[in-house]
């Protein structure tokens, strides 16, 4: 597979799970009769990586957005090195 459909298929799945998660929230805000209700006293929770090569950057609000957050920095860490070492034999 030459490299520039693995671009454009990876660009894709990502649009894909942006579009999932806006469509999943508005599932959930349909579900529970829209925000602000009184009965629902769900926090906010999440985290983040910012990635400057293969060194992260990891922030969260709490414990278990930070574990998860940590595995997905792993795993890219792991992947930069992959794609570091793998040869252009794609090209």
């Amino acid at each position: 597979m030459k490299l520039i459909t693995v671009g454009f298929l990876i660009v894709l799945i990502g649009i894909l799970v942006i579009l999932t998660g806006i469509f999943s929230t508005a599932y959930q805000s349909w579900k529970t009769g829209g925000v602000g209700t009184e009965e629902s006293e769900a926090g906010v929770q999440g985290g983040g990586v910012i990635m400057i090569g293969p060194i992260p950057i990891i922030f969260g609000t709490d414990i278990g957005a930070l574990k998860v957050v940590m595995i997905l920095a792993i795993v890219l860490m792991i992947l930069a090195v992959i794609f570091f070492y793998l040869p252009l034999r794609m090209v």
